[in-house]
């Protein structure tokens, strides 16, 4: 995978569960299996596949572990990635062997956290911990997405210095791999370019990547922002659908995966994956999220 001084590759992250999360008809697990199945074929260095947590919450991703079951994990170079929001989702991850990576949603703004995991940013500071700790026990490897880490729609407090704040406790605590997350799409390019290059340069032995919710219309500039600050690690998810169901009633949308895949085309970026094998998944998407 590209690290953040490999300045010619890109780290591609593929988030079909969070393309499917906020959907309020059921997706059938054996749509989802053919689905994923098809994108391990694609290259793409990481899939973040579903979530273990309350099927309340979240009803779409219930059947993750019968997903993980019948996915062909095992013949693939592509790491799968599950979501948890607290410690019965991190031993339920951490007992299952196609998990590779295992991802936590740290929001820098307290309402969010309390909307998206009900906890507290320093409750959810300890889940951080319990994660790091099963991780190592368990050889996964944690992420922590960095939540409304371009601003929030509360009236929070949100500024640089708190940025790099939190990174600093959270890399103090242990994490090694941070994506910075734009969870309601307001970030402006100025803003996205000026809040990954600080943290990056403040902590340069930390991977960085970046999770940008934008719409279809204005992803370039985004995009821009985010490789000139010198992020090489993208979520994606094809034809940018999805977004965060926490966050506001509105799915605002993914970075869509065709157009990382166009920038790097356009500005000669090595990347991991199979167009021709792309472009059949491309053409699948279709016939399944229409449908829900």
């Amino acid at each position: 995978m590209a690290t953040q001084t490999d300045m010619s590759k890109i780290t591609l992250v593929e988030c079909p569960r969070d393309a499917m999360q906020g959907l309020q008809s059921f997706i059938p697990t054996e749509q989802k299996v053919r689905y994923l199945n098809s994108l391990l074929e694609v290259g793409f260095d990481i899939v973040d596949f579903g979530s273990f947590v309350s099927p309340k919450a979240v009803p779409q991703m219930r059947d993750t572990e019968e997903v993980l079951s019948q996915v062909d994990w095992a013949r693939t170079q592509t790491e799968l990635l599950a979501i948890v929001a607290g410690r019965r989702g991190i031993e339920q991850a951490c007992g299952l062997e196609g998990v590779v990576h295992i991802g936590f949603p740290f929001s820098i703004s307290e309402t969010f956290q309390q909307n998206n995991t009900r906890k507290s940013r320093e409750e959810s500071m300890q889940t951080v911990r319990e994660l790091l700790d099963l991780s190592v026990k368990h050889e996964k490897k944690e992420v922590v997405y960095l939540s409304m880490g371009f601003g929030n729609p509360y009236g929070d407090d949100w500024s640089l210095a708190l940025v790099e704040d939190w990174c600093g406790r959270l890399i103090d605590a242990g994490v090694s791999v941070i994506s910075l997350a734009d969870t309601v799409g307001h970030a402006a390019p100025e803003r996205i370019e000026t809040v990954f290059s600080s943290v990056s340069s403040a902590f340069q032995n930390t991977e960085f990547g970046i999770h940008l919710h934008t719409r279809y219309d204005n992803w370039r500039e985004k995009m821009e922002a985010a490789w000139a600050a010198g992020c090489r690690r993208y979520d994606g998810a094809i034809k940018g659908f999805g977004g965060c169901p926490f966050a506001k009633d509105e799915l605002v949308g993914n970075l869509p995966t065709e157009k990382i895949l166009s920038f790097c085309t356009e500005q000669e970026i090595s990347h991991p994956v199979d167009i021709h094998r792309f472009q059949s998944v491309y053409n699948m998407v279709s016939e399944i999220f229409p449908r829900h």
